[in-house]
């Protein structure tokens, strides 16, 4: 049996299409449904594109989360991939899928993580602080804000005129290349 993933975006989608995309033929790993917040995200048009349910959730079904654990059991998941998702995780969905729940981050953690710390406010904290480097990190979702256990952290160098669109450039080319095989070592690490 497949390992069977769950993908939760807000955005645009482009990792969670990169991921769908590696996983697409693979014997054992299905993206089985894609998870937003957002009707009117861009990632809606992809998964439609991938032939992939969406689910759309609002902020209270999460919190309260009944509903989305019974959708989530229907469709059998098995593990949730975090790409964008901009929604904090309620404690009862962690405690359901304990080592279960990995996110991308786009800094290198802990530096640039918590409440508020996403997409290009992350990259302008790094300019502004004239960090000599930045990266992504991907880790196991635990109850607080990119405090998970690290699974793997890639680097690139942040030059001295880079500007914030460069910067942006370099992050979503090592989250492209890292995400998905990350998510595939992941899964074969934890086998039930």
């Amino acid at each position: 049996m497949p390992k069977k993933l769950a993908i939760f975006a807000s955005g645009s989608g482009s990792n969670a299409e990169n991921i769908c995309n590696y996983f697409a033929d693979h014997p054992d790993v299905e993206v089985v449904l894609i998870c937003t917040n957002k009707r009117d995200a861009f990632i809606v048009k992809r998964a439609e594109k991938l032939n992939i349910p969406v689910l759309f959730i609002t902020k209270t079904e999460l919190t309260n989360f009944d509903d989305l654990h019974k959708k989530l059991q229907g469709a059998k998941v098995d593990f949730i991939i975090l790409a964008g998702f901009l929604l904090k995780l309620p404690a009862i969905m962690v405690e359901e899928y304990p080592n279960r729940i990995l996110n991308i981050h786009p800094s290198l953690l802990p530096k640039y993580g918590g409440r508020g710390m996403y997409g290009s406010a992350v990259h302008k904290a790094v300019l502004k602080n004239k960090e000599a480097e930045s990266g992504i990190s991907i880790h196991f979702v635990n109850q607080n804000y990119d405090e998970g256990k690290l699974i793997l952290q890639a680097r690139c160098s942040v030059s001295a005129n880079e500007t914030l669109e460069t910067l942006v450039a370099k992050i979503h080319k090592l989250e492209q290349e890292y995400f998905p095989f990350t998510i595939e070592k992941a899964l074969k690490n934890k086998q039930p």
